[in-house]
């Protein structure tokens, strides 16, 4: 397996905005998009909407820094009857 994406993941600032590609144990892939908020030797953990995600760099597949999100969009005013 490539390990230029996990070792992107062991040298990002704490804090960057990152997606990580990772392998589940069904072999199944899966995303985490947030902010990498700590690591260590075989893992990662990223702050994610759903919550901290911890990831075995092992397992990593693909990964990069990424940009910080839109501003929320201005939706249709809400129409109360």
């Amino acid at each position: 397996m490539n390990s230029a994406p996990a070792e992107f993941l062991r040298t990002a600032p704490i804090g960057a905005r990152v997606v990580a590609r990772y392998l589940l144990e069904t072999g199944q892939a899966t995303d985490a998009l947030g902010y990498l908020r700590s690591r260590d030797d075989e893992h990662v953990v990223i702050e994610t909407k759903r919550g901290l995600d911890t990831v075995v760099l092992a397992t990593v597949i693909a990964a990069k820094q990424v940009p910080p999100p839109p501003p929320p969009r201005a939706g249709r005013p809400i129409l109360r009857a």
